[in-house]
């Protein structure tokens, strides 16, 4: 049988599907790339946002529009906030996606492909532990992402994930710290060490924030590992002793995601983060003595529920003052089911307008800082090849995360050989964002 995958959202749903192929190819199933072509098709849902979750019942439609004899499967956020409307004939949650093929097997056993009525929609609890996959390959090969943790305990008033992934739950180091040494056994050699909420990585085992730099600790000891990168970091968790301690890790990469949201006190109180901007600058203050040239970047949302133009204006400041290098920028959307749903709303054509205020800013930022690489030995990590006019262009980031292009003339090996490769140079020039090196 031949099985076609659809992902949306985020890293972690990437690396769950990932996850959820390998389980198939070990079922024996082929994997094709279009739906036309497939007998299963699965879609890894997301439902962070109302227009998340659209776009997730859009794409199980669409594909049974396109093939209506395949088996349709949702799995994923999506299903655990919307399970009595999604339109599949297999559902899983976000805590049984292992069990997919059995699933599958169980509806065709039950005679119900032909026809396509009923669903398969029993969940794995919320409640249940961490599901471990073991060892996961991403089809990119050039870095590994590291799944140590699922779930969020926090309740910000505009996200609805803690309701969809369940409470923070931790895997077991041993198992985190084997799929390391089996991806870095494949040539891999930067892992991403990624979850829901990473900072909570042991905190339902009664641990703090120390249990997350032991484990990254002993990632860095593991044989052929040259690089190691962090997810999404919480300000308020990062204590003195954590940064001090990272600040001896040679392997860790100089480039922090600490979530913002906002860089106005008053939204963030609204938006119920658990951190002011004063909290939030000496964070940042203290990674830069302990990281020098690090790159800096975080999430914001514009237009969220009753920001004035003051509170906008704030966080334009705020991103200025704290130095970021790039930040991703969300217009606010509706999510039914959290409390800011139900707060008076920014009309969308202002939320729109500052959103591309906030790009333009951002995009400034993000060149400036790929400027200060001029003149500066830079290490960077190949990501692809690509020939243009006769030259092949090797790109990757550097260990700033600065994206970066080598251009060569010739190679001296298979292009496909250069990928997870780092390669030394100096900076040399900026094409829009991109550091040149030679």
């Amino acid at each position: 049988m031949k099985v076609y995958f659809y992902t949306l959202g985020c890293r972690v749903n990437q690396y769950e599907t990932d996850a959820v192929r390998q389980v198939f190819i070990k079922e024996g199933y082929e994997i094709v790339d279009s739906p036309e072509l497939a007998d299963v098709c699965v879609v890894n849902t997301c439902t962070v946002t109302g227009e998340a979750d659209r776009k997730s019942r859009q794409q199980l439609r669409k594909m049974a529009r396109i093939n209506p004899d395949a088996i349709i499967c949702a799995m994923g956020c999506s299903t655990e906030m919307n399970e009595d409307s999604i339109d599949a004939d297999v559902v899983c949650g976000t805590r049984d996606k292992h069990l997919i093929c059995e699933k599958i097997k169980e509806f065709i056993k039950s005679n119900r492909a032909k026809e396509h009525k009923g669903k398969l929609t029993e969940k794995t609890s919320l409640n249940e532990g961490f599901a471990d996959f073991g060892t996961v390959l991403s089809p990119e090969m050039s870095r590994a992402y590291i799944k140590v943790e699922d779930g969020c305990n926090s309740f910000c008033t505009y996200c609805i994930i803690p309701y969809a992934r369940g409470r923070v739950v931790s895997r077991d180091e041993e198992s985190v710290l084997e799929e390391v040494r089996n991806v870095a056994s494949k040539g891999i050699r930067e892992v991403c060490i990624t979850g829901i909420h990473l900072c909570s990585y042991g905190k339902d085992r009664g641990e703090d924030i120390m249990s997350l730099y032991s484990l990254i600790h002993k990632v860095g000891m593991i044989d052929g590992v040259d690089r190691i990168s962090l997810g999404s970091l919480e300000p308020k968790s990062l204590t003195d002793e954590f940064i001090s301690a990272l600040s001896t890790e040679k392997k860790l990469c100089k480039h922090f995601h600490l979530s913002l949201q906002s860089g106005s006190d008053t939204v963030l109180k609204r938006m119920n983060r658990h951190y002011n901007t004063n909290e939030y600058y000496e964070i940042t203050c203290k990674l830069r003595k302990a990281f020098p040239d690090m790159s800096l970047t975080t999430d914001i949302i514009c237009g969220f529920p009753q920001e004035t133009d003051e509170e906008f204006q704030e966080t334009l400041e705020f991103v200025n003052k704290v130095g970021l290098n790039k930040v991703h920028v969300f217009p606010y959307s509706v999510r039914k089911g959290t409390k800011a749903a139900g707060m008076p709303q920014v009309p969308s054509d202002v939320a729109k307008e500052r959103t591309r205020k906030l790009i333009a800013l951002s995009d400034e930022r993000e060149k400036a800082f790929s400027k200060s690489f001029i003149g500066k030995d830079v290490d960077v990590m190949i990501e692809k090849v690509d020939l243009v006019e006769g030259v092949f262009e090797l790109k990757g980031y550097t260990g700033e995360y600065v994206y970066a292009v080598i251009r060569k003339a010739e190679l001296d090996k298979d292009p496909k050989e250069y990928i997870g490769s780092v390669i030394s140079g100096q900076g040399t020039g900026v094409e829009g964002t991109v550091l040149t090196v030679s």
